[in-house]
C-alpha cells in the first residue's frame, strides 16, 4: 500500500468513527440511552470499512480526477450507510437514491472506468438483480430484503458494473453467512433474529471493487 492510500486510509477511518457517531443521531430516532450509544464494535466496523474504502480510491482511480471525486462521494454514502444500518437497521434513501441518476448518466457517458463501453451488462444487472432478490426474500417476511436493499444494489451495478457488482454481491452474501455461523455458535442470535444485510452488501460493493482488476 502506497503512502498516499495509507494516508486516504487514515482519512477514511476517522469518517467512520465520525459516521458512526451521526448514525446515534441521524436520522432522527428515539435513543434508548439518552446520553447516546457508547463506542464500541459497531465503531471499529466503520472505522475498519471507512479506512478500507478510501485506501482503495488513489489505488484504483490516480490520475482520474473525475471518478476520483465520484467514487469518493459514493464511498462516502457507503460508509455513512454502513453506519445507520448497524445502528438503525435503516439505509435512508438520502444515501441510496441520489447514487443511481448519477451513476447511471455516469455509466452511459462511457467514461466511468469499471464500466466502460460495457453499460448495458450493468444496467441489467442493476435491475434484474436486486429485483430477483427481492422477489425471492418474499416468502422469509418483510425485513427479509428491505427496499433499502435494492436500491443500494441498483446503484452498485451502475457504478461497479456487472461483474464487480456480481463479485461483491457473491462475496457480501458469503461474508453474512460466515458471520451468521458464527453468531449463532456463540448464541448470540437465533435462527429467527433479524440480521440486516445493508452492511454486508456494502462491503461486498467495495470488496468487488478492490478484488476485481
Amino acid at each position: 500500500m502506497t503512502p498516499l492510500a495509507l494516508a486516504f486510509a487514515a482519512v477514511g477511518a476517522v469518517f467512520g468513527v465520525l459516521s458512526d457517531r451521526l448514525a446515534t443521531r441521524w436520522p432522527e430516532h428515539e435513543e434508548e440511552d439518552p446520553a447516546g450509544r457508547p463506542i464500541g464494535w459497531r465503531t471499529a466496523v466503520c472505522a475498519a470499512f471507512g479506512a478500507l474504502a478510501f485506501a482503495i480510491l488513489p489505488m484504483k482511480f490516480a490520475g482520474d480526477q473525475l471518478a476520483l471525486a465520484l467514487f469518493g462521494a459514493w464511498f462516502a454514502t457507503l460508509v455513512v450507510g454502513m453506519a445507520t444500518d448497524l445502528d438503525q437497521r435503516l439505509l435512508p434513501d438520502v444515501l441510496t437514491l441520489p447514487v443511481i441518476p448519477i451513476a447511471a448518466v455516469y455509466a452511459l457517458s462511457g467514461v466511468n472506468p469499471l464500466v466502460g463501453v460495457d453499460w448495458l451488462p450493468a444496467i441489467a444487472v442493476a435491475t434484474v438483480v436486486p429485483l430477483v432478490l427481492y422477489v425471492l426474500s418474499i416468502p422469509f417476511g418483510a425485513g427479509a430484503f428491505g427496499l433499502g436493499d435494492v436500491k443500494l444494489l441498483v446503484g452498485v451495478g451502475l457504478m461497479s458494473g456487472a461483474i464487480r457488482a456480481f463479485t461483491g454481491l457473491v462475496s457480501g452474501l458469503f461474508a453474512a453467512g460466515i458471520v451468521l455461523v458464527v453468531l449463532i455458535v456463540a448464541r448470540r442470535v437465533t435462527m429467527k433474529s433479524y440480521v440486516p444485510y445493508g452492511p454486508f452488501l456494502i462491503f461486498g460493493a467495495v470488496w468487488g471493487i478492490l478484488v476485481r482488476g
